[in-house]
């Protein structure tokens, strides 16, 4: 096994390395950006569904543009919370493997310290 880098002293030079050896993952906080971003995603594109569902049933002079129109929308909406549940079992998944991994440095951490007190 290898041996740990040694990490320096000082308030800025320990974030620092934080960021440059992977000691401490950041994925925690930047998934919720992610989620958040894909999320705004979704939205934007059941605004469009919706807009052309509205824009096919004013532009058609006949009924048949609102007959079509009205299962549009819905469609829209089905798809939008299907999608709405995938991403957000996608990120929860990136956040269970990480949490893992960060679960296994700990215990990888907690093993050494008790093999450096029962070693002489």
């Amino acid at each position: 096994m290898r041996r740990p880098l040694q990490r320096p002293k000082g308030a800025g030079s320990t974030v620092l390395w934080d960021l440059l050896t992977f000691q401490h993952l950041m994925t925690n906080q930047v998934i919720h950006l992610i989620y958040w971003a894909g999320l705004a995603l979704i939205a934007l594109g059941a605004f469009g569904t919706i807009g052309a569902a509205v824009g096919v049933a004013i532009r058609d002079p006949f009924p048949w543009g609102l007959v079509l129109a009205i299962p549009v929308v819905i469609g829209g909406f089905v798809v939008m919370a299907a999608l709405i549940l995938l991403w957000r079992s996608f990120c929860e998944f990136y956040v269970a493997v990480f949490r893992i991994s960060e679960d296994l440095s700990v215990l990888r951490e907690s093993v050494e310290a008790e093999r450096k007190r029962t070693l002489p």
